[in-house]
Parts: structure tokens; sequence; C-alpha cells
């Protein structure tokens, strides 16, 4: 048996990722297959009648020793891989989903699941059982249990192909992204860039043993250079670099992959009898249909259009007038919008990174979810961790009791994705009488420290780190018997809002004051600092707020139609981007190529869901606000009829009972200045 598949010696059983050897994944991988296939055959071979207990429950626990293997090796590979693991992920992919299928093709295992589904009236179920049993039912009947023999076997061809296809799209991405760097020997070249930055470019000169600085397309190189770099060529050539990504004629380029992958996607819908992709997704959400989430952002695309429309209007005046610039460009909208920002609020990020020494927020967050939920965070070293820069940290509640196991890692490197993501080494479930309690992670990526400096964080970053940290807590305070209900086991357009309600805290003086203290002075931000974070919070909301519209249109425009006649991406992408266009187009860039949220992520028919789950947490945080920002009351209301939830009963319901009614946009309208 193989470290992998058995029962973790461990402290609190977490993984022991010190003893895992690369060649241990595919021979673990094939034994936890196996291992499961002999799980899912001994209940449906069982000579009792189906029932909810022999069925639906032990299929619900089957496989975990899988489950467990696989978020280790998938969780590594999108924060500590190598071109081996990558070729292990590229050669069990197919396996995991083939596996999968079996499952959900099994007519055998399928009529033991009808049988009980057909008595679901007469079962006595609690809602968390009743929402196990629909959801088991739907497993198979989303996956073509109900159609002929050819067709599933259609059915399963499509799926493989799909695994193989957004796998490659990840790598072509990351690929891209390695590939280009910007390597500059003339110092008039850093003129504007913040010394943080300009120290990170150094160092990563320096490890590739050359002169001079370099920049990537990782976002906090990127990011700072498009925002600062006054060298309006050098802003043009990464920007184009940036958007390039998957576009461009060479091994990497994704243009037929995703059109691959929309055409593979509409025709599984169609096999399934749903009209378009989006149909099939949305069943399965909040927003239940395409109709409605058009509906919904177009009604906030009325509002925002000509808040956006004003705001192009003054940043192009304010360009014009301080640069002579006649034409606005995609590389001159941060830019720009930075100077305009110091200009009406005197506030740049060098001015507060100061006040943001990561260990310090990190704190905070630990504080603030110690005041709302009573969680304590001690660090602990005694953890296995599968990299140095990782910290471990043990969670508790009031009473002492273990609610998780909690894992930071917060610095780029060469094996890691980028961005920033919550994610689970172990789920929370409830099995003999003994509550598991989850192990979570956050990853992002911030600036290291230097030889001269602790890490400090951008606003943007703070904001970042108390995002993923939310959505952890929603993993940390998993309360449900079942694993497929626990955590963020929830409805898409409802998982982004225990992460972005969150945020709200980091605009609070209340809660500034526990962590924003100058790194060297220990001074606690000044509060007109603060006054001026909340001020422009909302400074060109309405820019933002039709970008974020444009992506989640985009989206749907790939999957709320047949893409069958789709023939050239870039033609689509610009018939798609009329009605939010605001910068002239670059020929050199499309979106859709690099959109690893909807063509790798699982944000496909979901990416409205940020701003969805926006409505929801503006109206959410109102109520606290209302009656004080660390109200226990309401956080126990928050943690009780959310948190700890899960996916046990559907969204709105659990919304309502911590609300008391459903959710109203105009809270989010008002944050952001549009009403």
């Amino acid at each position: 048996m193989s470290v992998l598949t058995q029962y973790f010696n461990t402290k609190h059983n977490t993984a022991p990722f010190s003893q895992i050897k690369i060649e241990d994944y595919v021979p673990a991988f094939q034994e936890g297959i196996a291992l499961a296939k002999a799980e899912i055959d001994a209940i449906v071979n069982n000579p009792d009648e189906p029932t909810f207990e022999n069925t639906i429950v032990a299929m619900d626990f089957s496989g975990d020793i899988l489950d467990r293997l696989s978020s280790i090796f998938f969780n590594l590979n999108s924060a500590e891989t190598n071109d081996e693991m990558q070729k292990i992920a590229q050669e069990v992919s197919p396996w995991l989903s083939e596996f999968g299928n079996d499952i959900r093709l099994n007519a055998e295992l399928f009529a033991r699941v009808k049988t009980v589904y057909d008595q679901k009236e007469s079962l006595g179920l609690n809602p968390e059982q009743t929402t196990l049993l629909d959801k088991k039912y739907k497993s198979f009947s989303r996956n073509g249990a109900n159609l002929p023999e050819d067709k599933k076997n259609k059915l399963r061809e499509i799926d493989k192909e799909l695994s193989k296809l957004s796998l490659q799209f990840g790598e072509n991405v990351l690929a891209e992204t390695n590939n280009f760097e910007l390597h500059l020997t003339d110092e008039k070249d850093l003129s504007g860039l913040p010394e943080g930055t300009i120290e990170a470019a150094r160092l990563l000169a320096k490890n590739q043993e050359k002169e001079g600085w370099i920049f990537t397309l990782d976002h906090p190189s990127y990011v700072p250079f498009l925002t600062y770099a006054d060298n309006r060529e050098l802003r043009k050539k990464m920007a184009i670099a940036f958007g390039a990504k998957g576009f461009q004629k060479n091994e990497f380029n994704n243009e037929e992959i995703v059109l691959k992958i929309a055409k593979l996607r509409h025709e599984r819908a169609n096999l399934l009898g749903y009209k378009t992709h989006a149909h099939f997704v949305l069943e399965e959400r909040m927003a239940e249909s395409p109709e409605k989430v058009f509906s919904f952002l177009n009604d906030l695309l009325a509002k925002a259009k000509p808040a956006a429309q004003k705001e192009f209007a003054e940043l192009t005046a304010f360009a014009k007038e301080l640069d002579g610039i006649e034409q606005l460009e995609k590389w001159d909208g941060a830019y720009y919008s930075e100077k305009l920002k110091q200009q009406l609020f005197n506030l740049d990020d060098e001015k507060l990174k100061p006040y943001f020494q990561l260990e310090k927020v990190l704190d905070g967050a630990f504080t603030v979810a110690k005041k709302l939920y009573g969680l304590t965070f001690t660090e602990v070293f005694d953890i296995d961790k599968y990299h140095e820069e990782v910290t471990t940290y043990e969670v508790k509640d009031a009473d002492g009791n273990l609610v998780s196991i909690f894992y930071a890692d917060f610095f780029p490197r060469k094996g890691k994705r980028n961005g920033a993501w919550m994610t689970s080494f172990k789920s929370q479930y409830v099995k003999d009488g003994v509550n598991e309690r989850p192990h979570i992670s956050n990853v992002c990526n911030f600036t290291k420290p230097t030889e001269t400096k602790p890490s400090l964080l951008t606003f943007n970053e703070v904001t970042t780190l108390f995002h993923e940290f939310g959505h952890g807590l929603h993993g940390m305070l998993a309360n449900t018997v079942y694993p497929s209900l626990s955590g963020t086991s929830v409805y898409w357009d409802f998982v982004e809002l225990p992460s972005q309600i969150m945020e709200n805290w980091c605009y609070e003086p209340e809660a500034l004051a526990l962590f924003a203290n100058h790194y060297e002075t220990g001074e606690i931000i000044p509060i007109e600092y603060v006054q001026k974070i909340k001020e422009s919070a909302s400074f060109q909301e309405g820019l933002a707020t039709l970008r974020q519209l444009s992506f989640g249109l985009l989206d749907m425009a790939w999957h709320g139609q047949d893409p069958t006649n789709i023939t050239d991406l870039k033609t689509f992408e610009t018939e798609q981007f009329a009605n939010t266009q605001l910068y002239p187009d670059v020929k050199e860039n499309a979106m859709s190529t690099a959109f690893s949220h909807i063509f790798q992520g699982g944000y496909s028919s979901g990416y409205y869901s940020y701003k969805w789950a926006e409505v929801l947490d503006a109206d959410a945080f109102e109520y606290f606000h209302e009656n004080g920002i660390f109200n226990e009351e309401i956080a126990k209301k928050f943690k009780d009829n959310v948190l700890s939830k899960g996916g046990t009963e559907h969204p709105m319901t659990l919304y309502k009972r911590f609300r008391g009614q459903e959710p109203k946009p105009e809270a989010l309208l008002k944050r952001a200045g549009l009403l």
C-alpha cells in the first residue's frame, strides 16, 4: 500500500508531504481508483433492498481515499508543480474522468438510486438528507443515466476529450506566462516604478545571473508595471504580451482549443436534453436560467454604463491635459487612473504599503475571525508542509476544540500558478459519531520580503487576503454530516458570498485599527488615509463594473447559445464586447485564449456569479453595518445559516434565514456610488 492510500498516521491525520515521492502518485491513483471501484461494486451487489443508508449515504462516503489523494495531488499541481507533475496530471486526469463516468453511467447503481429517489416523499428525510438524495439522483440524470447506450458512450468520449483540452489550455497559458520576460538594463526605463517593484525585478535578474531588472507577466510584477511605469512604449509591450497569451502563432495557441471546448460543451448539453451548456449549468445555480443571468447582467449594465462612459471621458481629458495623449489605449488605463486617483485622493499604494505588513494583515484577519466567530489561530511547527514558505496553524473555537488545520502559502515561485485561491486537503464530515475536521489552505502570490523590507501588501492585496480567508472560513467552519455537502460545496453563485463579505472589514476604521500599523514606527494608519480608502473604493467603479460585466457577458455568449457556427475567435469576441467596449481594440490580443476561469476553472456559465455574489455580500454586510460590524448575534446568524451549512439546503433558503429577506441590489449600487 502506498503512503498516499492509507490513513495518515500523522498529527490530526494531516498530509505527510515529506514522505511523498513523485513516483508514488501513479500507482497510488491506480490503487485509489481500484479501492473506490470496489466500494461501488459492494453497493451495487448488496442483496438488501436499496435504502437511503445502504445506497445514498454509502455512495457519499465511498472513494474517500481517492478524494484525499486527488486533492493532495491537484493542489500541489497548482501550488508546487514541475514538468513531471504536469505529465502525471495529463496521465491520470482521463482515468479520473473515466472513473467518474463509470459511476454515473452504471445502470445498476442508478437503478438503486432511483428506487430510493422514487420513495423520497415517504422516507421522512431531513433537509440535508433530502438535498443529498436530490444531488445523487441528479449526478446520474445530469450525466446521461437516462440515455440509451450509444449516447452514453458518446458522452464518455466528450468528457474525456474535455478534461484533456482544459488541462492543455491551462498548460499553454502557464507556458506563455513563463516564456515572456521584459529585461531592462537602462535605469531610466524604470522611471515611475515603486522601489519594491524595482527591487523584486533586480532580484529576479540576479537569480538568473543577469544584469539589470526583469519584469514578468506574473501579477506582482505585471500589475505595478502597467500602473506606474512612465515609459508608454514599455507598458504597451507588456500589455500586448499579457493579452496575447494563447493567441500567438506558436505551439501554445489556444484558439482551436477554445472553439473545441465550447462546441463539445454544447454538444454534451444537447445530448442531455438541454438547449445550451448554460441551460445545463444554471439548473444547479441560484440564478436558475440564462435568461435570468442575461437580464441580471444587462440590468446592471444599464445602471453602470453611463457612469463608466463619464469616468472614461474624465480619464481621457486628464491624460490629454497631463501628457497630450490623444487616444487612451488599454495600456494607459491603469497608469492614468492611478495618477488621477492620486490627484483626487493623494493616496497611492506606496503610501499605504508600509501599514500593511503581511504578517500583521494575516493576524488582523485572525482577529476579525476571533471577534466574529470566537476562533483562535495558533502557528504550529509539527505539521508537515509541501514547501518551506508554507505556515501551518491549528484553529480552535472558544472552548478549545479543534475547528480546522489551516495552511497559508503566500509567495510566488516557479512551480506555482498565478492568482489567489482557497482549497482543502481534507473535507469536514461526520462519520461513526466523529466530526472529522477539515484541512484548509489559502494560496496567494504576494511580494516576497527582501533583504531590507518585510512583505508589504498593496491595499488590493489586503482585500485579496481577506477574500481568500473568507473562503477559508467557509471551509473551516463547515459542520455537515455528508462530505459532498460540506464547506464550499455550494452553488457557484453562492460560493463568493463568504469571501466577498470579508473584504468589507478592510474598509472599516474599527477593523483597520487591529492590524494597519506602520512596519517601522508601529503608528496606526492615519484616519484621513482610512477616509480616503473608503472614498476611493468607489473611484471608477463604473469602469470596473463594466469590465466585470463584459467578462460575464462573454462567458454567457460562449455558453448560452449554439457556438457551432463560430469560426473565428477574435471576430466573435469583438462582437460580444461591442456593447461594453470603451478602449480601442488591440488586434494582437484576445481575452478568451487565456480566460482560465471559464476554460480551465469551473466558471463556465458562471462568471456572472462574482457580481451576483456582490449583490449578496453588500446586502449581507449592510445588516452588520446597521448593527455593528462585530455584532456577535449577527455573526452567529451568519455562521449558523451560511458558513457552517455548506450546500445542505438551497442557498436562497439559507440566505433568507440569515437576513430575514431576499437580497436587494440597492446596497451594492449605493456602495459602488452608482445610485
